[in-house]
């Protein structure tokens, strides 16, 4: 196992802040929450569509994007999604009612999903295979900082300034990244090779006939499925059934971001030392008991509540290091932009619609309390149990780059 160079280290680093602030954008809605259900005056249901909007947005705008994203120099490409993104979440946090806020949403997901795929790809142009699990450990980190950082100092600015501060800031910091991701991201083109003079459903036509992409996209989808009917009700669960209060909602953050900052690069090394399938199947099957946990938890002290969200945000993002390293080798390196472009649309469409399907399996009984949200911890374990033997499935393609 060989580690990361110097150069390559200095790349990862300036595509997790980009990673960072588009995560934390993604992220802020699920706390924010209680809080916006009772301003808006909107059900857990409407709330869920605002979630899911951001998700299905992206999917749209990859398929789109994966008809030419590989025309385009990747640094270029890279900047220009990256500003447009910065003026969509500005836009969410001038947003004055449900509806334009849900229409700022739409705008935001259809560059930041679509800066997700993008980010990956470059990873798998300039990383060798052999590296790349450590690359994505350290590409990944940036959940764990945007948990550890990114979603307790935006709650604070929410409780100091409104729910609209944390996007302004959110746009602030964006500035600074696009001007570093201007001067330290290289001009990346070997890709352009025999691939800028084909039309763009040439393009796409070639991604998706291509069998081993779509196992690739079964396993993307199945990846996010189970996860997400769970993630966007962590707080309004946890605050009305388990007996956590507002205040205390930053600290299961923090705490999960703190270990996850950790275990990421773990992962990856583990991945690369050990094999990424094997590390994928062990990770995968040890999440499952902390979403079946945190699904069917009742009234528990504190300290039991941050022991299972912990293990989930450790082991639930601990699969996607080794998952996303597999999914960057499925495609032949010049077709890999256009191929996670279509990846990331579809596994955003499945984020979508587990976010949307997990609003329509909780209801309130007459009490106030959430039910049926045990729904989405099986449904995790179907999903899981699926995963595990369908990455078996997949064939890798593990040159270096599209040279």
């Amino acid at each position: 196992m060989q580690p990361l160079i110097v150069s390559e280290r200095l790349l990862l680093w300036t595509l997790a802040s980009i990673n960072f602030t588009h995560i934390v954008d993604f992220m802020i809605m699920m706390p924010l929450g209680p809080q916006l259900t009772r301003l808006f005056g909107i059900s857990d249901t409407q709330f869920g569509l605002l979630v899911s909007s951001y998700s299905l947005a992206a999917g749209a705008s990859g398929l789109l994007v994966s008809m030419f994203i590989d025309r385009f120099e990747r640094k270029r490409a890279l900047l220009w999604l990256y500003a447009g993104f910065a003026l969509a979440t500005l836009a969410c946090g001038l947003a004055p009612d449900f509806g334009s806020l849900l229409a700022a949403r739409v705008a935001a997901g259809v560059f930041g999903g679509v800066l997700g795929a993008l980010v990956q790809t470059i990873v798998g142009d300039a990383v060798p295979f052999e590296r790349r699990g450590q690359a994505m450990g350290v590409v990944m980190s940036a959940f764990s900082l945007s948990t550890v950082a990114g979603v307790p100092i935006s709650l604070w600015l929410a409780s100091w300034g409104g729910w609209h501060a944390p996007f302004f800031a959110i746009a602030a910091v964006s500035v600074l990244v696009w001007w570093g991701a201007w001067r330290s991201v290289p001009v990346l083109q070997h890709h352009l090779t025999g691939v800028s003079a084909q039309p763009a459903l040439v393009q796409l036509r070639r991604v998706v006939s291509v069998g081993n992409h779509w196992r690739a996209f079964g396993l993307s989808a199945l990846l996010v499925t189970g996860s997400f009917s769970i993630i966007p009700y962590i707080t309004i669960y946890t605050t009305t059934n388990v007996g956590l209060r507002d205040d205390q909602v930053p600290m299961v953050y923090l705490i999960g971001g703190v270990a996850t900052f950790f275990t990421a690069r773990m992962w990856g090394w583990l991945a690369d030392r050990f094999g990424k399938v094997q590390v994928f199947r062990t990770v995968s099957v040890v999440a499952v008991l902390p979403m079946l946990a945190l699904t069917h938890l009742p009234q528990v002290p504190v300290w039991v509540l941050l022991i299972v969200t912990t293990g989930f945000f450790v082991f639930v993002s601990g699969r996607m290091v080794p998952g996303m390293a597999l999914l960057t080798a499925a495609s032949d390196p010049r077709l890999r932009g256009s191929f996670l472009s279509v990846n990331n649309a579809l596994q955003s469409g499945a984020m979508g619609v587990a976010a949307w399907l997990g609003g329509v399996m909780i209801s309130r009984g007459p009490d106030g309390l959430v039910q049926g949200y045990e729904r989405a911890g099986w449904l995790a374990l179907v999903t899981t149990a699926l995963m595990v033997w369908w990455v078996g499935r997949l064939q890798l393609h593990t040159d270096q780059r599209a040279t």
